[in-house]
């Protein structure tokens, strides 16, 4: 490994062990903003602060992670995104995945193709990007604020640079070699990376939110950056076209819920796949919390067994509603739940049964929270899929675009989960809402690919079972089931619960970290006004959680 990632990675696990000592979490009296990088949480507060709501606000966390975060995700990305409008008192999910090129051939990803593998991550595993249209759908049905003034925080870091932090130096490290030599130009100097410090200027960038801001979506979705997109897609070999980007809808559903312990949690309903987080906490909650201690072998062996069945689930019967709908009458059910908890050991690891599906994971993804003074909330995951995606930049835009296609599943050949021309993307995001009383609690989230359903349960429990703030339970330990038969650790839980874990069967392996979780936290008055918001930027990232207002 070269020496100066080393001394990256080395850096990155010091920041983390000195960043869980003692913290408390952010607090204030107007609103709350965490995200992954201090940039953008301080692009959100200029919203709140000048008078727009956590919508608006949103839109400018987003764009300026676009900016510091560019291996992330941005306007060549997608996600997923709940949200809790204060004024109509409900929670709705703004799925910005997109459709599938109507072009694609799925056949090109998986064998006898040649450099079937290699399409996964190229041209031809970009699909509809769905951000800027999503980003447009909360300002335009949502905002206080002009659209034009949500990007001025993102325009002025774009063509001004910023210094990089270490983590996502580390990335153009790892990618730029994979790089089109006009992304090299500013990403690298004299043919060399950009070194953790260094400061990155993206004047293009800068341009394309120009362009955004003002003349709005349509220059994205028919316009000329859209233009660009396909240009650069004829000439690539990819599937996206022009008329899938003018097709492209964001598109408003229903969440989905469940009762755990008195609360009810909300999550992304189809397209996403985010339903497995309800199954495993709707099956732990068949277990009683009495005398169980938080990541303690019992804990731990429950969950274990739990999350390896809502894997199970996922891979089974996740699927577009208005297709092949998922059957979540039965899996949300208290009988269905019932059923299977009293079918698992207690002190015996179970073998993981492929339901005949592979899938892959991603990783590169980013989540960010935002409440206003009013107590409306944003929970979004959005994501480039890849680091930096495909790495296919339209020249002149200074966007990076998805890999989405890469994350679909091809083997078998048509099962739902296949990169199906003109189906929607199911993305496995998974942000989610507590409500209590009646009111917002919680809202938290995750990136971490595959990882994503079994973090935010984790949490979630955290904060329910063991009475946690909302930093803690961000902070605490994870486990997550990997394929095709393993858990990954963190290798902060003790070590004496994994040797007995090990003992019942569990495979087992260590791992720094999994996700980079954001949340926050509402207190009421009497009268049910939001008075006090707390937040928690996750210590194994580089972010930061400030509130509006008088803050800590």
């Amino acid at each position: 490994m070269n020496r100066r990632i080393l001394i990256v990675l080395l850096l990155t696990c010091f920041i983390y062990s000195c960043k869980i000592l003692g913290i408390k979490p952010a607090e204030g009296e107007l609103g709350m903003v965490s995200s992954a990088a201090p940039l953008a949480t301080k692009a959100g507060l200029d919203i709140l602060e000048s008078g727009g709501n956590a919508f608006d606000a949103a839109v400018a966390v987003a764009s300026v992670l676009n900016v510091v975060e560019p291996n992330m995700s941005g306007m060549g990305g997608y996600g997923t995104i709940l949200i809790y409008d204060a004024e109509k008192k409900e929670i709705k999910f703004l799925d910005s995945s997109g459709k599938i090129p109507a072009n694609v051939d799925s056949d090109v990803f998986r064998e006898p193709t040649p450099d079937y593998k290699k399409n996964r991550r190229g041209p031809k595993a970009v699909s509809t990007p769905g951000n800027v249209n999503a980003w447009y759908a909360l300002s335009s049905e949502y905002g206080n604020m002009d659209w034009k003034d949500l990007f001025n925080s993102a325009i002025d870091i774009s063509e001004n640079g910023f210094r990089l932090q270490a983590n996502t130096a580390l990335f153009i490290q790892y990618a730029f070699e994979s790089f089109p030599d006009h992304a090299k130009e500013f990403y690298g100097s004299d043919g060399e990376p950009l070194m953790n410090g260094d400061i990155l200027i993206q004047k293009d960038l800068a341009n394309s939110f120009r362009i955004i801001a003002e003349k709005g979506p349509g220059a994205y979705y028919g316009g000329e950056i859209g233009q660009a997109i396909h240009n650069e897609m004829q000439n690539t070999g990819g599937f996206l076209a022009l008329e899938d980007l003018i097709n492209d809808r964001a598109e408003w559903w229903e969440p989905i819920a469940i009762e755990y312990r008195g609360l009810k949690v909300y999550t992304a309903s189809p397209p996403s796949t985010a339903f497995p987080s309800l199954i495993r906490l709707g099956l732990m909650s068949m277990f009683s919390t009495a005398g169980v201690e938080h990541n303690s072998v019992e804990y731990l062996h429950r969950f274990a067994e739990v999350t390896k069945h809502a894997f199970w689930c996922r891979l089974s019967y996740a699927g577009d509603p208005e297709i092949n709908p998922p059957p979540l009458e039965m899996l949300l059910s208290e009988g269905y739940w019932k059923k299977v908890t009293g079918q698992m050991s207690t002190d015996k690891a179970t073998h993981f049964e492929y339901p005949d599906v592979v899938v892959s994971p991603d990783k590169n993804t980013t989540h960010f929270v935002v409440a206003d003074k009013w107590g409306n909330i944003v929970s979004a995951t959005q994501t480039l899929g890849n680091s930096f995606g495909s790495r296919i930049m339209p020249k002149g835009t200074g966007i990076w675009l998805n890999n989405s296609l890469s994350y679909c599943t091809f083997e078998p050949k048509g099962n739902p989960m296949d990169a199906h021309a003109g189906h929607r993307k199911l993305s496995g995001d998974c942000p989610t809402i507590i409500m209590k009383d009646g009111k917002p609690w919680v809202a938290i989230g995750t990136p971490g690919g595959h990882t994503i359903g079994q973090t935010v349960p984790q949490m979630v429990m955290n904060l329910v079972d063991f009475n946690m703030n909302i930093y803690d339970a961000i902070a605490a330990p994870r486990i997550s089931f990997v394929e095709p038969d393993s858990f990954a650790f963190e290798s902060t839980i003790d070590k004496s619960v994994i040797d007995k874990l090990t003992g019942l069967g569990h495979g087992i392996f260590k791992v720094r970290r999994l996700g980079n979780a954001h949340g926050l936290m509402i207190e009421y008055d009497e009268k049910g006004n939001p008075v006090k918001f707390y937040g928690a930027s996750d210590p194994r990232g580089a972010g930061l959680a400030r509130g509006a207002g008088k803050s800590k």
